[in-house]
């Protein structure tokens, strides 16, 4: 095997003169350096065409130059729904721009949970990225008392701490429903997310919100929870027929459960949108091939993953300050409504 030759940073401390905690500090833009040190390091890494690693930058910063992306659900769920497919595309995207690594973690028991706050103890990461929160998860808690930089995608509630970026989502949801009222509909349905997370109370007040700006009476036996799931979609379409069989249109909280609401309909011989016009959240890649195509409300989910990754490097990197960024939502109008 032939011998690995490129230049370390033992190399260049040995070139220059100087020790590896100096070079450590050139390298790293410090300014704990006397200008002829600095100036023989510089020459010595020009001359030996030497390419900083993230092991000599973490000699001084203490950083690693990684984070985690932690996802608390399970390799199926990660699979079938768009949303994270999206995000980890955005976030990857803006890690690449500053060279930092992403670990993908998904916590999905109580040894996963003990090695993520392993690797958080013993620093193994700058910071976490954090998806899907649900109200007793207890992970956005831990990493605040162990002060590592957190930044979630949503947040908690509306006093939310930590740096989060979320997309408008009472707003879109309001948008939502403010369109099928203006095409006449009067038996609004919605199929909600899970009413444990931030972004499914927020979609349900929009519901709500918009019913009431437009002087109509909100009634509840038209809202029914889900999970965010195509079968929970399906599930609470088929409760709503149940209960209200004369409803003409349904807000659906996420794409995936609104094909999950349109595969209900078809069973029941309800016609879309003659009958009840279908609206879903995201405007995932779903969204475009459904039968028929489907209103939705489109949330910049790569661009939520980007901005969070940033956000995060700001703070790890640069010692910026916490941040919490509300991401505008837009609706997007096809067949299904």
């Amino acid at each position: 095997m032939a011998e690995d030759r490129r230049p370390t940073i033992k190399t260049v401390a040995a070139r220059a003169g100087v020790g590896r905690t100096t070079v450590s500090r050139v390298v790293n833009g410090s300014d704990l350096v006397s200008a002829d040190a600095r100036s023989r390091v510089l020459a010595a890494i020009k001359e030996l065409n030497y390419v900083p690693n993230s092991v000599a930058r973490g000699l001084v910063t203490n950083r690693t130059n990684a984070v985690a992306l932690v996802i608390p659900e399970s390799e199926s769920r990660l699979g079938s729904e768009p949303f994270f497919a999206a995000l980890i595309r955005g976030v990857s995207g803006a890690l690449a721009e500053s060279r930092t690594q992403l670990q993908l973690m998904l916590v999905r028991d109580q040894a996963e949970r003990d090695q993520l706050t392993e690797s958080v103890a013993t620093r193994r990461v700058d910071g976490v990225l954090l998806v899907s929160v649900h109200a007793e998860d207890r992970l956005p808690g831990i990493l605040e008392e162990m002060g590592l930089p957190t930044v979630l995608a949503g947040r908690r509630d509306a006093g939310e701490r930590l740096s989060y970026v979320s997309s408008d989502n009472a707003g879109g949801a309001a948008e939502a429903v403010r369109h099928l009222l203006r095409g006449g509909r009067t038996r609004i349905a919605t199929i909600t997310g899970p009413l444990d997370m931030d972004v499914g109370r927020s979609r349900l007040a929009g519901w709500r919100d918009a019913h009431r700006e437009a002087g109509v009476t909100v009634n509840e036996l038209l809202a029914e929870t889900g999970d965010f799931t195509e079968e929970g979609g399906s599930r609470a379409m088929r409760s709503l027929l149940e209960r209200a069989p004369d409803l003409d249109a349904v807000f659906a909280a996420s794409d995936l459960m609104a094909v999950g609401a349109l595969a209900e309909l078809r069973r029941h011989r309800r016609r879309v949108p003659d009958d009840v016009a279908v609206v879903g959240f995201e405007d995932s890649v779903l969204a475009r091939h459904t039968h028929p195509p489907l209103t939705t409300v489109r949330q910049p989910v790569e661009e939520l993953g980007r901005r969070m990754a940033r956000i995060l490097t700001d703070i790890t990197q640069h010692g910026a300050p916490r941040k919490q960024l509300t991401l505008p939502t837009e609706l997007v109008v096809r067949e299904s409504s």
